[in-house]
Order: structure tokens, then sequence, then C-alpha cells
């Protein structure tokens, strides 16, 4: 493990003592005791772990070195996620292996660039929270409160299937390049007709491990607490919910089992030795202009064209063929925390802009008010960048006008590594959030229908 110093190592750092034996064992222990923590700061004596740094750039300089460190070293952008968005007095983080740790932090030193460590163990943290403690991963109050492999998710869906036979259908949406099959949870609580409907996905960007966390949360409470929460018990009486837990299980797998950093699908560009298309930027809005890229290797490719990409196709198929039910769309993402509504994909304002700006504002002050935590708020484009090819914007240009991407938490703190304990939290959040919006839109589409009868 990179925290712990090696024995043979420590003897090396305490060569410089030539003292008799039992002298030489009190001064271990005093060394130890003095400096461990020191040594595991300093790097020296110890093995190195992968770290996460916070970089803001100061000049125009600063901010080209800062993109020529970002696409080599094996480093990874976590904020933002393209170096063609690093620019001045703008903080970046950044996830540097640990074979490159050094010439980093040593390349950044010479240009005067200074930088915070915000994790300096991220592999320990990796490995921690692959850890699974129980004995059978589904059992226990627990669940809800760890992340899961696959396999688990895929177990969990047949089992909530067959726990709540009446109320829970499992889709086939479609399946991924690698024929893992995609599948959607459709909670029906009653046979009421002329039901609306809305649809959550979680799981788009792979190692955004927050995201299918929450939809099984959603799930379980959505079934655990109807008919004991007014609000989820309105919402579950007046609307079908569908919930597709991972959209992009190719790239979800692959953060388990190669690089927990992996953000794409898994499609190999031919000719190229570059994998994957961000699902997000493969949408039919705007697509492939300002804010992707066209270049395979990048983190947001777009794809050879629209819905090039089974994942995105299938889930547009399943969109297209249910538009004149489904209501609202929600994307869930990582990390940032912020209520992200239309439009990413160009700086045009919505139509329907001050409906769901209300909403988004509505929600983000419930966050505040019940768990004293703040969310941004806003269209993509002017909240964050431009983001054109994106599910919610192409959803909303379908005519779903309630569209929104929620991105959990943090801030950054630990970023993708949200620690297990945090999942609880922003969850809840996020719950928070759904039933804002939700409600909100029942009220207008009951108003809607009261002032037709009314004429």
């Amino acid at each position: 493990m990179s925290a712990y110093l090696r024995m043979g190592e420590l003897g090396q750092c305490l060569d410089i003592f030539q003292f008799g034996p039992d002298i030489m064992a009190t001064v271990w222990v005093l060394f130890i005791f003095l400096n461990f923590d020191l040594l595991l700061k300093t790097g020296q004596c110890a093995e190195t772990s992968g770290q996460v740094l916070s970089i803001t750039p100061n000049s125009q300089e600063q901010v080209e070195i800062l993109k020529n460190v970002s696409i080599h070293y094996q480093t990874v952008l976590w904020q933002p996620v393209s170096s063609d968005y690093i620019k001045e007095q703008t903080q970046v983080h950044l996830y540097v292996p640990a074979n490159s740790s050094q010439t980093v932090n040593d390349l950044l030193h010479r240009h005067s660039i200074t930088y915070e460590v915000m994790l300096s163990n991220a592999d320990e943290i990796i490995e921690m929270q692959m850890r699974n403690d129980s004995t059978d991963p589904r059992s226990g109050a627990t669940f809800y409160q760890r992340y899961h492999t696959l396999e688990d998710i895929y177990d969990w869906i047949n089992r909530t299937a067959k726990d709540y036979p009446n109320t829970v259908k499992v889709i086939l949406v479609g399946s991924s390049h690698e024929k893992r099959p995609l599948y959607a949870l459709k909670l029906s609580l009653n046979n009421r007709p002329n039901k609306k409907a809305m649809w959550i996905d979680c799981g788009i960007h792979a190692r955004e491990w927050i995201s299918p966390a929450f939809c099984l949360f959603f799930v379980h409470y959505s079934l655990l607490f109807y008919n004991q929460n007014q609000a989820m018990t309105q919402i579950l009486d007046n609307m079908d919910v569908y919930v597709l837990p991972v959209m992009n299980p190719d790239g979800y797998k692959y953060t388990w089992t190669n690089d927990r950093m992996w953000r794409k699908n898994r499609f190999p560009k031919k000719g190229t030795p570059c994998i994957g298309v961000d699902l997000n930027r493969n949408f039919d809005a705007n697509w492939c202009t300002r804010g992707a890229s066209d270049y395979p290797c990048s983190e947001i490719y777009c794809g050879a064209f629209p819905e090039s990409e089974p994942e995105s196709q299938a889930v547009a198929n399943f969109l297209r063929s249910h538009k004149d039910s489904i209501q609202i769309y929600l994307s869930i993402h990582s990390y940032s925390q912020m209520l992200l509504m239309p439009y990413s994909c160009t700086m045009d304002e919505a139509e329907n802009h001050s409906e769901l700006y209300e909403m988004v504002k509505q929600a983000a002050e419930n966050i505040r008010r019940y768990y004293r935590n703040i969310y941004t708020y806003g269209p993509g484009a002017k909240t964050i960048y431009l983001a054109p090819g994106g599910s919610d914007d192409w959803a909303h240009m379908l005519g779903i006008k309630y569209s929104f991407t929620f991105e959990l938490q943090d801030r950054g703190r630990y970023g993708f590594l949200l620690p297990p304990s945090h999942i609880q939290g922003a969850c809840n959040e996020a719950l928070t959030a759904v039933k804002t919006i939700a409600l909100k839109v029942m009220e207008k589409s009951q108003a809607s229908t009261s002032s037709r009868q009314t004429v």
C-alpha cells in the first residue's frame, strides 16, 4: 500500500546513524514517531500514490503549460473535462498517477505554478471504494451506502423486479457496444388512464459512480416510502417512472476492472489507438459544434455521427416512442453540485426558460434549506460551458419540455472519488430536487387541465 513505509526503506533513511543495537532501536522508535507523518507528506522513503491537484493558472503562459501537462504524463482532467476549457483564473482539477507525480510536480514548480494537493492518496481511496465488506452485497441496510459492480447492479435489478412483481417491470431498452444489456425499470403504482411519466438515466459517464448509486437509491426509496412520504406518494400516484441505472455499462465495467478514471463508452475507432465516444456529446443537439471534438482520443469525442453509439441510439429510440407520455427527463451526473437546464448546446434560451429556471431555483433553495448545501443552477452553456450533443438538450428539442441535468456532490474535495459515507447525503439532495421539479410539473399540468375544462 502506498501509505505505508517499508522497513527496508526506513532503514536506508537511518543509515546516517552509527549507534549500538540498543541505541539504534531507540532511534528507530523516535524517528518513526517524530517523522512518520512528514515522510508521508514529502513522499521520501514512501511509496507514492496517485494525486489530485487543484491548480489555478494566473497567466496565459501558465494556461498553455497546464494544457500540455493535462494531455501528457498519463494525467486525467477532472475539471474542466477538456483542456480547451482551461483559462486564466479558473480552477483546474487534475489527477496525476503515481508514476508521473514527481515529474508533474517538478514541472509546475519550475514554472512557478502553485497548486494544492486535494487528494494525496487517490489510489488508496479507489481500492477502498472497490471493497465489498458484505458476504451478500444485496443484503443489509448499507447496500445503498456503497458502490456496486455492474454485475451486482444487474442482480439488484432482477431481485427488485421479483420482490415487487406488481409495480416494477424490467425493460430491455437496448444493448451496448460490447453487447451488455441496457435495463430500465418502470415503476407503475396504479393503472390510472392517461398517466404521464418521468425518465431518469444514470451512469452516462463511467467514472461518475455516485450517479448509478442514486438511481438505485431512488428506486429503493420510491418503493419503500410509497404511502408513507406524501410527496413521493403524490408523484407515483400521478406518474410512472422509468429508471435506467447504467446507460454506459461497458465504460462502467471498465472503471472497476481497468481504469477508474474512464469516462466514455468502449467503442474502438478503427485506424486509431483511440477508444470511446462521449455519449453526452452523441445526441442530435447542435451535434459536434463548439464544445465537442471530432478527435477520437478526446474525452469529449462526439462520435462519427449523431446517435452513432448503440447506447445513445437505444435511449433516443425509447424516448421517441414514449415522447407523448414522458413529461420530465432527468440525467444524473457528477460532480460540481449544479442543477442544469437547456440549453447546453447553444447560448440561446429555451422557449420555456422562465419555467425551467423557476424549477431549478426552487430545487436549489430546498436543498439549501433542508441540507445546508449550495447548488448552482441555470442553463448549461451559461452556467458551465458549451456542451453540444447532450441528452437533456436533445430530449427538450424532442418535445420533453421539462428536461434537466443534475451534477451531484461534491465541488471537488473528492470529485469522482466521493466516499461511500457521502452517498446518502448526495442522494437525499438529488431526491429533493427530483421531488421539487416533479411536483411543480404536476401542479402546472393540473392547472392547465383545469383551465381547459373551465373554458
